[in-house]
């Protein structure tokens, strides 16, 4: 069954699908089967970063009114193959219960390994229905003030959902301005929101070519973690196993 991760934040803009995407994308790339589903309703667009927009004949929500099989609304990433989207629609007036969203989940669990969850940014109904769909969860915030503050109290929230484990990425770090003290460091930033740091992103820089380098190696670090974290807890359960 896969390990259902949840990935939000308390403020929009702080890069949480960007990391989300990334994060499949290095997981596909150590050969586990990967779904991202898109539970944004308000500002969907995960197909839109993953680059499948263009290639899904139906959406979340046709799954959850039964216009499709679960499994018809993924669509394969062109590039790698053991990454799909679960792209999501616009839905304005509708509700959708968090119950409908996991038995769409449940159905495609035994598919994969991971599924990661694309949160709304904050703490209203649309979070609650991403984070009581998943059994983990990944807070994303940057070293800003304001960032953080609403960090603080999504934080304070996911452990009421008693998540088997949650984790904290810092995006867009300046080593810069940490290192003359102008921002917090991941570790303070961690300590202050009271949650395990498991991943720094440094902001990536057009003019200095490394930095680019080193969101890769971040990424790809990140899902050697989880990658790695999945074998000792449950064994050796990707692609590659079953290759052998």
């Amino acid at each position: 069954m896969a390990r259902k991760i949840v990935i939000t934040s308390g403020k929009g803009g702080v890069g949480k699908t960007t990391v989300c995407c990334n994060f499949a994308v290095q997981l596909a790339r150590l050969g586990f089967r990967v779904a991202v589903c898109d539970l944004d309703f308000g500002l969907n667009n995960v197909d839109v970063v993953l680059g499948t927009e263009n290639l899904a004949l139906y959406d979340l929500l046709d799954a959850v009114e039964g216009r499709c099989r679960p499994k018809q609304a993924l669509v394969r990433h062109p590039r790698y193959p053991t990454l799909y989207c679960l792209a999501s629609n616009r839905v304005s007036e509708r509700y959708i219960s968090p119950q409908a969203v996991r038995l769409v989940l449940d159905a495609l669990s035994s598919q994969f390994d991971f599924v990661l969850i694309d949160s709304p940014a904050g703490i209203d109904e649309g979070f609650h229905r991403a984070a009581s769909c998943a059994d983990e969860a990944l807070l994303v915030t940057t070293p800003h003030i304001s960032a953080m503050r609403d960090a603080d109290r999504v934080s304070g929230i996911l452990k009421s959902y008693r998540f088997q484990a949650s984790g904290l990425i810092v995006n867009l770090v300046r080593k810069d301005l940490a290192r003359k003290g102008e921002i917090l460091s991941p570790d303070e930033i961690s300590t202050t929101l009271r949650m395990p740091l498991v991943a720094v992103i440094p902001e990536e820089d057009k003019f200095f070519l490394d930095n680019i380098s080193e969101r890769s190696r971040a990424f790809r670090t990140l899902a050697e973690l989880y990658g790695n974290e999945g074998k000792r807890k449950f064994g050796w359960f990707g692609r590659k196993e079953k290759s052998k």
